[in-house]
Order: C-alpha cells, then structure tokens, then sequence
C-alpha cells in the first residue's frame, strides 16, 4: 500500500472508532441534520428548478416538461422520468461515462420517492386519452458530494417540480399552468456504522458505513417509500428507529425557515 492508502485506512479507522464512542467528526448527534438552504428557480430556461445546499453537498435539479405518448397501461396518466448525473467534479469517487450503479441507485430513490408518494397529480397530465399526456423529466445534477446526495436531490427534485409550469402555450395546448402537485414528500436516509445508526451521513462517514435506509415520509407525515442500500443488514429495531425517527425529521425540514419560505414562494 502506498502512504495515501494508509493514512486513508488510518482515517477509516479513527471515524469508525468515534463513531463507536458516540460521536460524530462534526460534532453532532446520531439524530441531528445540516444546515440545509433552498433556492428555486435558479434555471432560467428549464420549467423548474432547484438549488439545494446541505452541508457541504450542493446539488442542482431541472424540470423538463414536453407532450409525449403514454405508456399502454396507463393511457391517462402523465409520464415521470428521473435521470441523475454525477459529475467526476464533485468527488473523486465518480467517474466519466455511462452512468454509473450509485447514479442509476440515485435516480430510482429520487423517482420513488416523487411517484410513490402521489406528489403529481398525473390524471391531470392527460392531453388525449392514449394519445398525448404531459411527460415529466426530473434531471438531477450533483455538483459536490459532501455526503447524503440521496436526501439533497429527493428535497432538490420535489422543490423543482413545485416551482414548474407545465408550458403549453409553447405547444398550443392552453395556457400554462403549475403542475398539479399536492404532496411534500421528503426523503430521510441513515447509515449503520457499528450497530448504531446515524442521519443524514457526511461522506467519511458513508465510507465506513454498512447498510443504508432512505425513508420517504409526505406531508401527512405517511411513509410512501424505503429503500434499503449498500451492503450489510438492519435488525427490526433499526428499521423501526429509523422509520418513526424520519417522520420526526422529515417534519422537522419542511418547517425550517428556509426551506418553508422557499415553498410559501412557489
């Protein structure tokens, strides 16, 4: 091993063993959150848009809105579809080129989370039953991975989606209109590092961690969606903590000054 792969190793070690005391590398509890900041509208040319802060992760979501045919089983509902990109820019663990297992993982949480929740209205995305319907795309650009990418772009895509407007003057098909949003839903993940959970993890810590669990808790505060990641497993009391203890927290962002007044402007 080369001296930067030891000192890596030795770094693994120490926050692994902090974690084991109880402590954190930045000095808060198992169960506390970043400061998070919420910006919309900050893509001029996309339908929506958001900017979400949290930590030291910075991430960046556009809406795309354009008429398309339904899906066959679905003949008057509108269309989501959920694309991730992470840039080799934001952290030295992502790679150029096809999209990678962590990006396509990232993409179907963010998707779940948006269409398990009912958040959209997608009965009201139909132009002509089996012909026409209004596809939703979700485009989700990670510029700094600082940790807990997952939480930053489900809170980035539901604030993107509330600041879109469908645009059919554009296509001569009415008057343009918000989409028909009536939920939101935010994501809460936790990751186990020796036996003990920790929320919302930096990405030191996400590097010794075993198993992770993103709970999607909507605004009547009903779990729509979970998922189970990494490797290692989750006894029924951690996934009870973490459930119960997401709904908490979830409660907890949405009523943050910040995030609140971003919503109460769209």
């Amino acid at each position: 091993m080369t001296s930067e792969e030891v000192m890596a190793e030795l770094r693994k070690d120490y926050i692994y063993n902090l974690i084991i005391q109880g402590k954190r590398l930045d000095g808060r509890g198992f169960d506390e959150i970043r400061s998070i900041s919420l910006e919309t509208g900050v893509i001029k040319k996309a339908e929506g848009s958001a900017r979400v802060v949290w930590g030291d992760t910075q991430v960046v979501v556009g809406v795309k809105i354009q008429p398309g045919e339904p899906f066959p089983d679905a003949p008057e509902s509108g269309v989501i579809i959920t694309n991730v990109e992470l840039i080799p820019a934001a952290s030295p663990l992502f790679e150029a080129g096809p999209p990678s297992e962590d990006a396509i993982e990232l993409a179907r949480v963010v998707d779940r989370g948006v269409r398990e929740s009912n958040c959209i209205d997608l009965t009201k995305l139909c132009i002509s039953s089996g012909e026409q319907v209004w596809i939703v795309f979700i485009d989700v650009h990670v510029l700094d991975d600082g940790g807990n990418i997952m939480d930053a772009s489900g809170l980035g895509a539901i604030a993107a989606l509330f600041n879109a407007k469908i645009p059919a003057e554009r296509y001569d098909l009415g008057s343009d209109e918000p989409l028909p949003m009536r939920s939101v839903p935010i994501p809460v993940t936790f990751v186990e590092v020796g036996g003990r959970l920790l929320i919302d993890p930096v990405q030191e810590e996400e590097q010794v961690a075993g198993a992770r669990i993103t709970v999607v808790v909507d605004s009547d505060g009903c779990i729509t969606a979970v998922q189970k990641g990494r490797v290692g497993n989750l006894t029924f009391d951690q996934i009870k903590y973490a459930i119960e203890t997401a709904k908490k927290k979830a409660e907890e962002i949405r009523n943050m000054e910040g995030i609140r007044r971003a919503f109460l402007e769209i």
